[in-house]
C-alpha cells in the first residue's frame, strides 16, 4: 500500500508542515507502506520530491532539483497521485486543516487520513466552533466577532463594543488561524487595534476573547465515531502564552506536564468534554482539545480544537498519546487505518434512489 504525505501548503504555517510532515515519513512503517511525498509550495504549486526527508525538515527539498517532479500528474490516468493508495495530509491552517484538501480528496474518491470536509472546516473557523460547542453544553470565554469590512466602516464602534463585553486583556485572533500564528493579547485600546490590523494580516474574519488568567490543558483525541480521549496534559508557558514559537520552534520555551496536575474529576471532566468537542464538529481521525482552567474558580472552557494538530518531537498531541502507552510508529498506523476505515464507511453510502 502506498501512503501519500503531503507537507507544506499555502498557509501561514508552512513551516510547521514541513517540521510535522518529517517525522510522520520517518515514522512510517517502510516494510509495511511506501511513501510518496507530495509538496505544496507557498504559490499553491504541486510535486513530488524523492529525496532525502532531512531536507523537508529543512525546507531545502526545492533546491534538490534532481529529486522534484513539478508533473504529478494530479489525477491522470498513471499519474503520480493515482498510484497513492491513501493521501496522509500533514497541512496546518487554511488550504490545509480547513476542509478545502479534504474536499479534493472526496471528490476523487480518494482515502485520507484526519477529518473530514466539514469537520476540517469548522475546526479552523473558531467562531464556527464555538457555535457548535455552546451548542453541546460546552463552556466557552466570552467573545465578539467581525469581519474586515465592519472594522474598515466602523472601528469605533466595534471596539466600544468589545470594551464593553470583555475586559482587558483581550486576545485577538484571526478565526480561520492555527498554531498562535497572528495572535495578540492586548492591554490597551491602542494595543487592541494594532493587533486587530495584524489579526487582519491573516485573515478577514476576527475573534476578539476575553483572556482567562488559567491554566492551559489539552487532551488527544483518538478516533472515529468511538473516539477516545488520553490523559490530558498542561502547557506551562515561559511567554505570556502558548505562542507560534513555543510550540514549534523553541522546546525551552514552555514546559510540558503529563499528566497535567489537576483532580481526578477536572481530569475527567477534560476527557468529556473532548469527546464531546469531536462528536460536535463530526470528528473523525484525530483532534487536540485545548481548554483553559480559571485559577480563580478552577471553571473549565474550551477554548479550540485542532483537526491536523502538530506532530514535530515538542508536539502535545504525540506526546499525549506516548504517555498513553502509544508509540509514535504506533499511531501514524492507527491514523492510516482510521481513514481506510472511514473511505469504507463512506463508500458504502447509497448514491441512487
Amino acid at each position: 500500500m502506498t501512503v501519500g504525505v503531503v507537507f507544506g501548503g499555502k498557509s501561514g504555517e508552512h513551516e510547521v508542515s514541513l517540521n510535522s510532515a518529517f517525522h510522520v515519513i520517518e515514522a512510517i512503517d517502510k516494510e509495511k507502506y511506501d511513501v510518496i511525498m507530495i509538496a505544496i509550495t507557498k504559490e499553491g504549486q504541486w510535486c513530488q520530491y524523492s529525496g532525502e526527508v532531512a531536507n523537508v525538515r529543512n525546507n531545502t527539498w526545492w533546491q534538490d532539483e534532481k529529486n522534484v517532479n513539478w508533473d504529478v500528474g494530479y489525477m491522470q490516468p498513471d499519474g503520480v497521485m493515482e498510484k497513492i493508495d491513501i493521501f496522509f495530509p500533514v497541512l496546518h491552517g487554511p488550504n490545509g486543516e480547513d476542509g478545502t484538501i479534504q474536499g479534493f480528496f472526496t471528490i476523487f474518491n480518494k482515502p485520507y487520513v484526519g477529518c473530514g470536509v466539514f469537520a476540517s472546516a469548522v475546526g479552523m473557523d473558531k467562531v464556527a466552533a464555538k457555535v457548535l460547542f455552546e451548542k453541546a453544553g460546552i463552556p466557552v470565554v466570552p467573545y465578539i466577532s467581525f469581519y474586515m469590512e465592519e472594522w474598515t466602516a466602523q472601528k469605533g464602534k466595534l471596539i466600544a463594543e468589545m470594551e464593553e463585553l470583555l475586559s482587558y486583556p483581550i486576545f485577538i485572533k484571526p478565526v480561520n488561524m492555527g498554531s498562535s500564528v497572528g495572535i495578540s493579547k492586548v492591554k490597551t485600546r491602542r494595543e487592541l487595534e494594532e493587533a486587530v490590523e495584524n489579526a487582519l494580516l491573516y485573515d478577514t474574519k476576527i475573534l476578539a476573547e476575553q483572556f482567562i488568567d488559567g491554566r492551559e490543558i489539552e487532551c488527544a483525541v483518538l478516533g472515529n465515531f468511538h473516539a477516545t480521549a488520553s490523559t490530558p496534559g498542561e502547557i506551562i508557558p515561559s511567554r505570556e502564552f502558548y505562542d507560534y514559537e513555543s510550540k514549534y520552534m523553541d522546546g525551552d520555551a514552555s514546559r510540558v506536564v503529563i499528566p497535567a496536575e489537576i483532580t481526578k474529576e477536572q481530569a475527567e471532566l477534560v476527557r468529556k468534554y473532548a469527546c464531546e468537542a469531536f462528536r460536535a464538529i463530526d470528528g473523525s481521525g484525530l483532534c487536540r482539545a485545548d481548554f483553559f482552567i480559571d485559577k480563580a474558580n478552577g471553571n473549565l472552557y474550551i477554548n479550540e480544537v485542532n483537526t491536523m494538530p502538530g506532530f514535530t518531537e515538542i508536539s502535545m498531541y504525540p506526546k499525549m498519546m506516548m504517555h498513553d502507552g502509544c508509540s509514535y510508529a504506533e499511531l501514524i498506523e492507527k491514523l492510516i487505518e482510521l481513514g481506510l476505515e472511514k473511505h469504507e464507511q463512506y463508500a458504502r453510502k447509497k448514491t441512487e434512489r
